[in-house]
């Protein structure tokens, strides 16, 4: 899986034009949601909660362009809850973010 650093930034000129104050703030209402839904993988205690907070963050990162983040969202999503390496991984991809 390829990490395109600007896929972010391109998603949202593509989506809103050049208007520099509207991406940053979409981009900052992205990295909240990604934050939270990290926050609710990594709280899940079931399968059914690490499924759901898996299944969103892929849709998040798939909508803007996130491709490795939705990648390791992807792999979440069959793994089993809680799955410590998995989650030290999608901390880094965020954090790259």
């Amino acid at each position: 899986m390829a990490y395109d650093p600007g896929a972010i930034d391109a998603a949202l000129a593509a989506a809103v034009g050049d208007e520099p104050a509207l991406i940053a703030e979409l981009r900052l209402a992205f990295l909240d949601g990604v934050t939270r839904a990290c926050t609710q993988l990594a709280a899940a205690e079931t399968v059914e909660q690490w499924r759901t907070a898996a299944a969103r963050l892929r849709g998040l990162s798939a909508s803007f362009g996130a491709v490795r983040l939705m990648g390791l969202a992807a792999l979440a999503a069959e793994a089993r809850p809680g799955d410590p390496d998995l989650l030290a991984k999608i901390r880094r991809a965020v954090d790259a973010l």
